[in-house]
């Protein structure tokens, strides 16, 4: 028991690495939260510090994700429950950093980390219609709601109900709460489109 709240613990703390934030602060010296959107992601990295920021910014947020679900199955032994836990503590520090004032980013690349290793089938069904729906539509926002809204739907259809499957929804309830205002922004028609340009020619990227 110790062992495994250690490991929700630790992936807390891992999720709460805002790397957008580090590499703002390391390549030109501001806090990114003041610029652009005010979102700590992969794609206000883009617009204020480039692609190759923001790429690497979007690979590690994944691998946050991937590495709290190698913890949680390292520490927490067979119960099934931990990693899942441990998936979710670190979707919640890279949305309410403790490192950072509580100010992070939207969570859906530490998501993509996160529901990709557990179930790696579903997350890939439901990111295959996320990225087809963005072509169309050109809403990344839209895509990402998308992609968190399948999961537990293609889980339930491959018939795993279990803990990934709760995990799945709770992870789900996290993204359309903080993807909020893009959701009126998009029933507004105001939301930003891939090529829609912004600070620094900027293109939709996953936050």
């Amino acid at each position: 028991m110790a062992l495994s709240i250690i490991a929700i613990i630790l992936s807390y703390l891992l999720g709460s690495i805002s790397f957008s934030v580090v590499l703002a602060k390391l390549l030109k010296g501001i806090d990114i939260r003041q610029h652009g959107s005010g979102n700590a992601g992969a794609t206000n990295t883009l617009r204020i510090l480039g692609k190759g920021p923001a790429i690497l910014v979007l690979i590690l947020d994944v691998l946050k994700g991937v590495a709290a679900i190698g913890l949680g199955k390292w520490l927490g032994g067979d119960n099934e429950w931990i990693p899942a836990l441990c998936g979710i503590s670190a979707i919640i520090g890279h949305n309410w950093p403790l490192y950072f004032h509580f100010r992070g980013g939207k969570g859906i690349a530490t998501t993509i980390g996160v529901m990709v290793t557990m179930s790696f089938l579903p997350a890939l069904y439901a990111g295959i219609v996320a990225i087809l729906l963005i072509v169309l539509t050109r809403y990344v926002s839209l895509g990402s709601l998308v992609f968190v809204a399948l999961t537990p739907v293609f889980l339930a259809i491959l018939g795993n109900t279990g803990p990934i499957f709760w995990t799945s929804l709770i992870i789900c309830l996290f993204a359309f709460w903080r993807h909020r205002s893009n959701i009126t922004k998009i029933v507004q028609g105001r939301e930003n489109k891939i090529g829609s340009g912004g600070p620094k020619g900027g293109k939709g990227i996953v936050k």
